[in-house]
């Protein structure tokens, strides 16, 4: 272990601790975040999926930043989509338990933000799905598009200004490993559990484990980016 990897620790340390050793911290969480939470959001994603990006540079090239990789950018890129993630979080937490009891469920709404039973299970895992399989394949797609966006302007804020060349990005993209690993295998295998522990937890704490979960995607982005 090298001493950029103490630091990266010591900043995931310096980001987390506060939430477990003060109480007051907490509150002022949850406060903040039932006020403003698309703000939450944006922090929450811009953050901890940029680092969860990092992680992945470490993995696949063994340094957290490099020339051309624009941190800045992509916090920026991370929160807008971290708005995007919470917004599909909303409607589709809202909307699948309001479509089960139309196909017949009782009090499908009630039991998802109740205590947890088998029901609750049921609904939250059919939660994740539908958002995973209608929502997650565009995000991740779109995600990858300003990725490369991002790398292409060397890394410079420029990027958040310039026009993104959707037709020529598009038709780039190494789709072999969008469909064969991000789709096929990381969807069904690790999305649909990830986010069915997502939509079991309080509503508060719903995007702040998402965003969690960017750390991990971050990894899971670094093992695509090897698929050849």
């Amino acid at each position: 272990m090298k001493k950029q990897d103490f630091i990266f620790i010591l900043v995931l340390a310096a980001i987390f601790l506060p939430f477990f050793v003060s109480d007051a911290v907490y509150d002022w969480y949850k406060s903040f975040n039932a006020a403003h939470g698309m703000v939450m959001s944006f922090i929450k994603f811009g953050i901890l999926a940029t680092l969860g990006e990092m992680l992945g540079l470490r993995i696949s090239a063994g340094v957290y930043n490099r020339k051309g990789f624009g941190i800045l950018p992509r916090v920026v890129v991370w929160g807008l989509l971290g708005m995007g993630i919470n917004t599909a979080m909303i409607i589709f937490s809202k909307g699948v338990p309001q479509f089960m009891e139309y196909m017949g469920m009782t009090d499908a709404a009630t039991i998802i933000n109740g205590e947890f039973c088998f029901d609750k299970l049921w609904i939250a895992f059919a939660i994740s799905v539908a958002m995973n399989t209608i929502f997650a394949p565009v995000f991740m797609t779109f995600h990858k598009i300003t990725d490369t966006h991002i790398l292409d302007c060397g890394g410079s804020l420029r990027s958040l200004l310039t026009p993104i060349p959707m037709t020529r990005i598009i038709t780039h993209l190494n789709w072999d490993a969008q469909w064969n690993f991000v789709f096929k295998k990381t969807i069904p295998f690790f999305w649909y559990p990830a986010h069915t522990i997502t939509f079991l937890l309080p509503g508060e704490m719903r995007v702040l484990f998402a965003a969690i979960l960017g750390v991990v995607l971050g990894v899971l982005l670094a093992i695509a980016a090897r698929m050849k």
